[in-house]
């Protein structure tokens, strides 16, 4: 079951002055496994959010102590580690970039055929369990301002092609050079190229456009920073984009070690629709706010996914 879950802004500013420990009573009665873990992730505010929830769920329903590194440069750099003993759990893999980086295999849009595919070869590769997703993906996203969409009536990344000659458009560095779902590529399937095509740090696109110094970037979906700058989301209408399901991983020695850790990381399937990553992603970067902090917040709030139903209505009910 899918929980739709809204963080309170207000709460998580209270929680920035004092952030509490303590887990909601009775939860974690009985668990007595004890050992010791470590979570990877890379270095993005979502990342890291995601580590310490994987954190709090481990430290909330067992004994088992889990640390979280942060600041790895790269999703091969976090397999790498679980692969070389140095780490046991991935805070987030995603399923595009596991099959075309780790995995070294060409593209699948198919979501389920991608889910498998990533699922069966991290077994054989890297001896990990790839779990269910956390209920979002952070894919790519071709982002323009509100004023711009609403001037040439863009909706899709095919409603550029009319004005894509006159458009300078800043993008990841990385994409440049992907392999079947980057620049080349795009071109190919799109069958337009724009102006100019600036490579950039992934972090500074958003400024780039929401100050008119691009008319267009190449952001990723899960973003705060689409919301607060009033950014429009390009739909994908030729889905170009591999899926990019964001899904926890661990190794498979690790789990036979502590088998309840299995148990724990399946609770977190399907908790987090996209607008709630990209509202968790805003609250840390535009408030400042630490992940750990939100990431407490978020399953504090949630009852850490006890109950069947959902503890908490998305903002304005349903």
């Amino acid at each position: 079951m899918k929980f739709k879950k809204n963080l309170k802004l207000a709460a998580l500013s209270s929680a920035a002055v004092l952030m509490t420990a303590c887990s909601l009573p009775g939860l974690g009665a009985g668990l007595t496994e004890e050992g010791n873990i470590t979570i990877a992730t890379q270095s993005s505010t979502e990342m890291v959010i995601l580590g310490y929830i994987v954190q709090g769920m481990v430290n909330h329903y067992s004994d088992i102590n889990a640390d979280v590194i942060q600041n790895l440069g790269s999703s091969t750099m976090v397999t790498q580690a679980l692969a070389q003993g140095d780490a046991d759990v991935a805070a987030a893999s995603y399923t595009g970039t596991a099959l075309t980086g780790e995995l070294g295999m060409d593209p699948i849009t198919d979501p389920d055929e991608a889910r498998a595919a990533v699922t069966e070869g991290f077994r054989e590769q890297y001896n990990m369990k790839y779990f269910p997703s956390y209920g979002f993906e952070n894919t790519y996203a071709f982002l323009v301002t509100s004023e711009l969409a609403e001037e040439y009536g863009l909706e899709t990344i095919s409603d550029l092609e009319p004005i894509a000659e006159d458009l300078t458009a800043g993008v990841d560095n990385s994409w440049m050079e992907r392999e079947g779902d980057g620049y080349r590529a795009f071109l190919e399937t799109y069958e337009f190229d724009f102006d100019t095509v600036y490579p950039m740090e992934i972090g500074l696109v958003y400024d780039a456009v929401q100050s008119g110094n691009m008319d267009i970037v190449l952001g990723y979906s899960t973003d705060g920073r689409i919301a607060s700058y009033d950014l429009v989301f390009l739909e994908d209408d030729l889905n170009f984009f591999p899926p990019y399901d964001a899904s926890p991983s661990a190794l498979y020695d690790t789990l036979e070690e502590y088998p309840l850790l299995e148990d724990i990381l399946l609770k977190l399937e399907g908790v987090i629709e996209t607008e709630y990553m990209q509202e968790m992603n805003f609250i840390a970067d535009e408030y400042l706010i630490e992940p750990a902090t939100v990431a407490t917040e978020f399953l504090e709030a949630n009852n850490y996914f006890e109950d069947s139903e959902p503890y908490l209505e998305p903002a304005g009910g349903e």
